[in-house]
Formats: C-alpha cells, sequence, structure tokens
C-alpha cells in the first residue's frame, strides 16, 4: 500500500511518500544526500513521546548524530519566542547549512520547524513528518512557514519548499476522535472547491472513513493531496488561484481567535466552510438544498456546525479584518459558484459576513 505523489516545485520539487512505517525514510535521505548528517527532529511534548525514539532508531542507519529539539504543545506556543528556543537548539547542536531538520508533529510543528529552517543559517534543509490528518493533507504541503503574531494568525512566515514529505499513516491511529475530525474539516474543503465527486465520495464513505479502513484512508489522502498539488503547482507563492484554499478560512481563523483556540482548526474551518457557504446560497450560486447538505454533512464526521448562542458577531467580523489575506483594504473571501468550484471574490460585504456568522449561532430554543 505505499505510494508515491511528486510536487513540482521551480526547477526541482519534492516527494511524498505515503507509507505505513519510518522503514524507507533513512534510505530516502541518503539517496539525498544526508548521510552522515547531522539530523535535529523538531517536535513537541505530545507527538515526540509517541514516536520520538522509533524515528533515532529507524535513523541510526543514516547518521549517528541525531538530535531533538522538544517545545510544549498547542496553538498559543506557535509564536516568535519557541521558534527563538528552537534556534538555539540548533545554534547548540552545531547544525550547518548541509544538515538537516525533521519537523514531526501537526501543523504547528511543521510552520514553526519550516520557520525555523526557512531562516537559520539563511536556510536549511528540512522534511516535514506529518503526524496528524490535517497535516497530511494540508500544512505540510505548499511550503508555507509561520507563526502567529499577537492576534494575527500566520502573520510572520516564508514559503520554503521541503525536501521531503513522509508520511507513517499509523500514526493516525493514535489520533482522539477529535483530532480525526479536524482533517475532515480540510478534506472536505478540497472536494468542495475543486472536486464535486470527490466531495460526494468523501459523504458516501463516512462510515469507513471514520472507522478508519487502511484503504480508504489512503484513498482519501491521496485525492486531497492531488487537489492541492495541482493548486500550488499552478501558484507557489498564493499570487491567484492558490488563494481558493483558503475556503472557510478567513471566518475560520477569526473564530479560532475569537473562542482563543479552545476549537482546533479543522472545526473552525468548517465553521467558516459554513459561514461561506450561507454567503454563496444568498448570493443565488447554491441551491437550498446544496447549502444545507454541507452544513449538515459535517455532523457524521464529527465536526460543529453551531457557535455558543452567546458568541458576538461584530467581535468576529473585526478580527476577520485582522487576517493577512487582504487585498488593497479588501478581505479576498473565497465563495462557490457550485459545488466543486470555487472563486475569489473581493466583494463580499461586512453585511453579508455578518450574515454568515450569524447563521451559525442559533439559541437554545432553536436547537
Amino acid at each position: 500500500m505505499n505510494d508515491n505523489i511528486f510536487v513540482k516545485s521551480g526547477e526541482n520539487g519534492y516527494n511524498i511518500m505515503l507509507r505505513y512505517d519510518f522503514k524507507d525514510l533513512s534510505g530516502a535521505l541518503k539517496e539525498m544526500g544526508f548521510e552522515n548528517r547531522r539530523i535535529c527532529i523538531v517536535s513537541d511534548d505530545n507527538v515526540f513521546p509517541l514516536y520520538g525514539d522509533e524515528l533515532k532508531n529507524e535513523l541510526r542507519d543514516v547518521s549517528g548524530d541525531v538530535f531533538s529539539i522538544v517545545f510544549r504543545a498547542g496553538e498559543e506556543h506557535k509564536n516568535l519566542d519557541t521558534v527563538r528556543e528552537i534556534y538555539k537548539g540548533l545554534n547548540g547542536y552545531k547544525l550547518d547549512r548541509k544538515d538537516l531538520i525533521l519537523a514531526l508533529g501537526g501543523g504547528v510543528t511543521g510552520d514553526m520547524a519550516g520557520f525555523a529552517a526557512a531562516t537559520y543559517l539563511r536556510g536549511i534543509a528540512f522534511v516535514q513528518l506529518p503526524t496528524t490528518l490535517l497535516a497530511c493533507t494540508d500544512s505540510s504541503i505548499g511550503g508555507k512557514t509561520g507563526v502567529d503574531l499577537d492576534e494575527y494568525k500566520n502573520m510572520v512566515g516564508a514559503f520554503y519548499m521541503p525536501r521531503l514529505v513522509y508520511m507513517n499513516l499509523k500514526t493516525l491511529s493514535s489520533l482522539s476522535g477529535r483530532e480525526f475530525a479536524s482533517g475532515m474539516g480540510e478534506i472536505i474543503k478540497h472536494g468542495l472547491i475543486k472536486d464535486s465527486a470527490y466531495y460526494e465520495w468523501v459523504i458516501n464513505n463516512f462510515s469507513e472513513i471514520n472507522d478508519r479502513e487502511p484503504e480508504v484512508l489512503l484513498s482519501m489522502i491521496r485525492r486531497s493531496l492531488e487537489i492541492k498539488r495541482d493548486v500550488v503547482e499552478s501558484d507557489p507563492y498564493e499570487t491567484g488561484e492558490r488563494a481558493l484554499l483558503n475556503f472557510g478560512h478567513t471566518t475560520g481563523h477569526a473564530i479560532e481567535k475569537y473562542t482563543d483556540f479552545k476549537l482546533m482548526h479543522g472545526e473552525c474551518v468548517a465553521l467558516g466552510i459554513i459561514a461561506a457557504g450561507f454567503i454563496s446560497y444568498k448570493r443565488g450560486m447554491l441551491s437550498t438544498e446544496e447549502f444545507y447538505e454541507i452544513r449538515d454533512m459535517f455532523v457524521p464526521f464529527g465536526l460543529p456546525i453551531t457557535l455558543e448562542d452567546d458568541a458576538e458577531p461584530e467581535k468576529i467580523l473585526s478580527l476577520t479584518k485582522s487576517d493577512k489575506k487582504m487585498d488593497n483594504g479588501r478581505i479576498r473571501f473565497i465563495l462557490l459558484k457550485k459545488v466543486g468550484k470555487a472563486y475569489i471574490d473581493t466583494t463580499v460585504t461586512d453585511d453579508e459576513i455578518l450574515s454568515g456568522i450569524r447563521e451559525l449561532i442559533i439559541s437554545d430554543e432553536d436547537r
């Protein structure tokens, strides 16, 4: 059940290797020229205890100098203070430009380790080893790295491509139900923006997906990767079409910050998709049936479709204005022309955004 996908990037590119263990990693690193180089694993204190020793054992065949830097898990630690600690660790291990960083973990780890790699010594090679469904299908692909700055999510960062993305899909078995569901928010998004048939396939296979059947997961992850690869290859630095991948993210990021990150990223993306879908529906691009199917089909995957009834739409709207996806003072909003076809719109009004947010807020008597 091994599989490879190649992502073109400039004159070169990188492979995505889908495996069920870490056994092929050392061989891949040797082929890339990292034999006998220093290797530093960057991970968090949730993931490293699960896979750190196993990974180090597998890397003995490629290097005798394998180190680790472990930071505290959580979005609240995705900041420049943590990156500074990573820099200090890399310098303490005396890594040079020919050495390697391995990012072992979810999206927070990949974003921070990638940003550290992009900026340490003006650039050192790194490899993504995603361990969450969300990181496997979204954040580990495409070279976006960065950290949060105060209320601004991913405001400081760089486009910096990994040398390899290596997915040990067995790590998905250790995810909690909520963590697994968070990844489904991005997967459903891929179908909605680019492939209606894939969207329907995901819906029709929800039981097998939730049971984490290996062959079904492999098929699902591969198709999501193909969709994201095709988009990032056509627009690697997000000057145009790549913005479509932000469907659900403008309002989603605002909700993420509004709830002080008590909701997971994929949960907020699901809510953002519903809000954007509602605007698309009110503009006449989605039928009533299509909008309510989009909303209601998040439920079988364990994703939320409402906010608490005391949520404040105006505050969430204000937070959307701090999103980095602005175009000359206007929000670049992603809407659906139809299921499977998204587009960029800069004419969405504050009233429309508020209507989408209010659609998420249902009082107890309406539940």
